[in-house]
């Protein structure tokens, strides 16, 4: 693999462990294991693409309360569950808080392969709109207040003379304002800016949101 890779194992049976750990590695993986999740939360984590193995049952505290642990302390790895013990009702939860898979064991090797590649191309590809959601928020702070007043005029389709009747302001300087948010926002055609502008309206939302 081009990228490095980070598998993390949570199982409270060191056989498991060590098991997955030759499987995962054997691959290319970094893998680090875990006893427990209180463990997995207190260690040091490399900043990777990632997936997270996790068995249901472990001593203390399920799988699916982890995983649920997990989404209310911001960590967003995909979630290959493991068990020898399923039902119907326990993956149908598991799927719901957003497990990717949900394997009995005895499971092939290659199944559970194959779910960890896709748990990791998953999070190389959130890390990927994470860094350019970043990117666009500080374009986004670069512009001026009569910039951001105007760029969902701009992305709403209003013509120049339109936004200047609207704002009260000349048409020229909607023109050289809509210029400005184009440079900042590095916008190549009026379909980029739009695009942007969707982006950055529904991150807003999703900041009121979380507030």
């Amino acid at each position: 693999m081009n990228e490095p890779s980070a598998v993390f194992v949570v199982d409270d049976d060191p056989s498991i462990l060590a098991s997955l750990e030759s499987l995962l590695s054997s691959e290319g993986h970094k893998v680090l294991t875990f006893e427990s999740g209180t463990a997995f939360l207190a260690a040091r984590r490399p900043d990777l693409p990632a997936c997270l193995v996790l068995d249901v049952r472990l001593r203390g505290s399920s799988g699916l309360e982890f995983q649920r642990e997990l989404v209310r302390s911001g960590i967003h790895l995909p979630v290959v569950f493991i068990t020898g013990h399923g039902d119907v009702p326990m993956s149908v939860s598991a799927m719901k808080a957003g497990a990717i898979e949900f394997l009995l064991k005895p499971y092939r090797d290659q199944d559970l392969l194959d779910a960890v590649h896709n748990g990791i191309e998953r999070d190389r590809a959130r890390r990927a709109e994470a860094r350019q959601m970043a990117e666009l928020r500080e374009r986004y702070a670069a512009m001026t207040p009569r910039e951001r007043e105007i760029l969902p005029l701009v992305a709403s389709g209003l013509m120049n003379k339109q936004i200047a009747v609207n704002l009260q302001l000349s048409e020229v300087t909607v023109k050289v304002h809509r210029a400005q948010i184009m440079q900042k926002l590095q916008a190549r055609s009026l379909v980029d800016l739009v695009r942007f502008a969707d982006r950055l309206a529904a991150d807003h939302a999703r900041d009121h949101t979380r507030a």
